[in-house]
């Protein structure tokens, strides 16, 4: 099984490149959301990988992909300023499984 990363950023392409993770750069939405689907379905690949701001871009895409409970496994990463939301665990939690979360 394979990883792939979707993002825009060449930094982040590059360094996960490094650690031998394949590295698609999508510039807009609409590529993006074309690459996730067509990876979606190929067999080989066993992890996705989404810098969080391209998450947020194609965020109910994968939350409904995250649902159906296919594989391959989809991560999401912080962008290179290391900052994702501060209860995104716990919105996650609560968009996927639509319940409140201990401590929400």
């Amino acid at each position: 099984m394979r990883s792939i990363l979707l993002t825009s950023n060449d930094d982040i392409i590059n360094g996960l490149r490094l650690a031998g993770v394949r590295s698609v750069k999508c510039n807009n939405r609409s590529e993006l959301l074309k690459n996730f689907k067509s990876y979606t379905k190929e067999e080989d690949i066993g992890i996705i990988i989404l810098t969080y701001s391209s998450f947020k871009e194609i965020k109910e895409e994968v939350l409904d992909f995250k649902l159906s409970g296919d594989l391959p496994l989809v991560v999401t990463i912080p962008d290179l300023d290391g900052k994702m939301e501060d209860d995104f665990i716990l919105k996650y939690v609560r968009e996927s499984v639509g319940v409140k979360a201990v401590g929400d």
